[in-house]
C-alpha cells in the first residue's frame, strides 16, 4: 500500500533500539549505568576543581569546564532515555518529549565541535607562541569564545524547526535509541531537501570548518615542537596538548567510523551492520563523554593535584564533622 494512503498524525514514536536482541539490553543496562555515573561524577568534580582552585583560573580550564558541562547536558539528554528503553517492553517517546531530547542533543554535540577547535587554537598559542599566550588568550579574549553555545543552539533552533513544521506519518517506527534528526526525517512525508541541505551546511559549519582548524593548529604544534632541541622540552611542550589530542582522536574517531563505513547490500549483513551502527553510536554517546575526564585527570598533573585537594578537603570535613 502506498505510503500516501495511510498518512497519519504521529503523537508517539517506537524507539527499538536493541529491542531485537534481549539480552543485550540486560548487559548494556548493567556496563552504561555505572558509566553514566562516571560521567556525572568525574566532570562534575572537574567543573568544581577549576571554578575553586585559582590555579587552574587560565584559559585551558575555562575550556575544560565548558567540555564537561557539555558532556554532562549530552548524555541527560539521552542516557537516561536510553536506560529506559533497556528495562521498558514498549519503548514509547511522545512528540514533544522526541524533539526536546533531540534539541537537546543536536545543540550540545554541535557546540561540542566548535569547543574543541577552541581549545586546539588555545594549545597551538600556549606551545607555538608562549610569550604571547596571556597577550592573546587574556580574559576579554577567551570569555567570548564561549559563545559557541549560542552558536550550536541558534543552529538547532533552526534544524529542529524545519524538521517539526514536515508532516509526519505512517510508519512511527525510529531504529535508534533515541530520537535522532535524520531518522526522524525519514518519517516525513513531504520534501524534506530544504532540511537536507539545511543540515549538510550544518556539517560543513561546524564538523568540516572545526576539525579543519584543528588538523592545522596541531600541524603548527607538530612543526613547533620538533624544534625543540631537547628531548625532554618536546616531551614537556607534547604534554601540555596529549590529552586534547587523544579526546580530539576518540571523539572524531568514532564519527568517523560510524559514518564512513560501507553499507552491506546483503539482508543479513544490513542486520548486523544496523546492530554495529546502534552500538557504535552508543560508544559516541557514552564512553566517549565518559573518557573525557579521565583523560584530562590523568593525563594533566595540575588536574590531578588540584582533584587530589578536592578529596583530601572533603575527607578532612566529613572526618570534622564526627569529632
Amino acid at each position: 500500500m502506498a505510503r500516501s494512503n495511510w498518512t497519519f498524525p504521529l503523537v508517539r514514536f517506537i524507539l527499538l533500539g536493541l529491542s531485537a536482541h534481549p539480552r543485550l539490553e540486560k548487559m548494556f543496562f548493567v556496563l552504561i549505568l555505572p558509566m553514566y555515573l562516571v560521567i556525572l561524577l568525574g566532570s562534575g568534580v572537574l567543573i568544581l576543581v577549576t571554578i575553586l582552585d585559582s590555579r587552574l583560573h587560565k584559559p585551558m580550564y575555562f575550556f575544560l569546564r565548558n567540555l564537561s558541562l557539555l558532556d554532562i547536558c549530552y548524555t541527560a539528554s539521552s542516557v537516561p532515555l536510553i536506560l529506559d528503553s533497556f528495562l521498558t517492553p514498549r519503548k514509547t517517546i511522545s512528540f514533544s518529549a522526541c524533539f526536546g531530547q533531540m534539541f537537546l542533543s543536536f545543540a550540545m554535540g554541535t557546540t561540542e565541535y566548535v569547543l574543541l577547535s577552541m581549545m586546539a587554537f588555545d594549545r597551538s598559542v600556549a606551545i607555538c607562541n608562549p610569550l604571547r599566550y596571556s597577550v592573546v588568550m587574556s580574559k576579554a579574549a577567551y570569555l567570548p569564545m564561549a559563545s559557541s553555545w549560542a552558536a550550536g543552539i541558534i543552529n538547532t533552533v533552526v534544524q529542529t524547526s524545519l524538521a517539526i513544521r514536515l508532516p509526519l506519518c505512517g510508519d512511527n517506527i525510529i531504529n535508534r535509541f533515541t530520537c535522532e534528526i535524520l531518522a526522524v526525517l525519514k518519517l516525513a512525508c513531504a520534501d524534506i531537501s530544504i532540511s537536507v541541505t539545511s543540515l549538510r551546511t550544518t556539517i560543513i559549519i561546524f564538523l568540516g570548518i572545526p576539525v579543519l582548524f584543528i588538523f592545522f593548529s596541531y600541524v603548527f604544534i607538530i612543526a613547533t615542537i620538533l624544534r625543540i632541541p631537547s628531548a625532554e622540552g618536546r616531551e614537556k611542550a607534547f604534554s601540555t596538548c596529549s590529552a586534547h589530542l587523544t579526546v580530539v582522536v576518540i571523539f572524531y574517531g568514532t564519527i568517523v567510523f560510524m559514518y564512513a563505513k560501507p553499507k552491506s547490500k546483503d539482508p543479513l549483513g544490513t542486520d548486523k551492520q544496523d546492530l554495529s551502527g546502534k552500538l557504535i553510536s552508543l560508544f559516541y554517546g557514552v564512553v566517549t563523554p565518559m573518557l573525557n575526564p579521565i583523560i584530562y585527570s590523568l593525563r594533566n598533573k595540575d588536574v590531578k593535584d588540584a582533584v587530589k585537594n578536592f578529596v583530601c578537603q572533603k575527607h578532612l570535613s566529613n572526618v570534622a564533622l564526627y569529632i
